[in-house]
């Protein structure tokens, strides 16, 4: 059975450059479709945060902003249905990555408060990227990459085409404009080669090598039933 780890913020808020701080945590749709995909899929489900700490479900996420309604009746209730999942994570710092064969980030503004600047988490994505094994990183989770160091000091991210929330697309919301950075930005900054859909709020993947990356809200499904699909693939050669 393909056992895949889902490392979720335990961020309650994204803290701005004028010092407001933000309600936040993980957007509802980032976990729960893909969640859903893979457990229809057949694969086992761990989800791990920083301390062991109950994830944060951005209310936003569920705001008639955030999606159509039925889609958004869709995610309140599987999440509904793997609360007892939700409210009892690992702790991050107790998960071996060796006993997983696929990595889920999904995203929220959480992981630009706690797992952009946590080291347990950039240990992990550093030696899951080196590893082959599949690694995926949704809308604001590529954040969590800048944690992440080689031991010669260097980014592992370096050169990879990756995608993340654009610019523009962080920007729609006003509270974005206050952001202290914006992913698109330092992405490109630290060395990524950063790539975005033509039109804002579009389904789009990115795969290079074994890095998977999802631009937006609207891109988990198509990423997570890209990853079934590669995985499968590869178990059945």
């Amino acid at each position: 059975m393909t056992k895949v780890l889902f490392v979720v913020s335990a961020a309650d808020r994204w803290t701005l450059k004028d010092g407001e701080v933000h309600p936040s945590g993980f957007w509802g749709e980032e976990l729960a479709m893909p969640h859903k995909i893979f457990t229809e899929a057949g694969w086992e489900t761990t989800i791990a945060t920083p301390g062991g700490r109950a994830p944060t479900l951005d209310r936003l996420s569920m705001s008639r902003t955030a999606g159509r309604p039925s889609k958004l009746r869709e995610v309140a209730a599987y999440l509904q249905s793997i609360e007892a999942q939700l409210n009892s994570p690992k702790a991050l710092d107790q998960v071996d990555p060796d006993d997983y064969d696929v990595v889920f980030y999904p995203g929220g503004h959480g992981p630009m408060e706690d797992l952009a600047v946590d080291p347990v988490s950039g240990a992990l994505l550093t030696r899951v990227l080196a590893s082959g094994k599949p690694l995926a990183l949704l809308c604001h989770a590529p954040a969590a990459a800048f944690a992440a160091q080689n031991p010669d000091g260097s980014w592992p991210f370096t050169g990879y085409r990756m995608t993340g929330l654009s610019n523009l697309e962080e920007k729609f919301n006003s509270f974005g404009r206050k952001a202290i950075w914006l992913l698109e930005d330092r992405l490109r900054d630290s060395g990524a080669h950063y790539v975005k859909a033509r039109l804002p709020l579009r389904p789009f993947v990115v795969v290079d090598r074994n890095l998977y990356t999802g631009q937006n809200p609207p891109s988990s499904e198509r990423l997570a039933e890209r990853l079934v699909a590669d995985v499968n693939t590869r178990t059945a050669a």
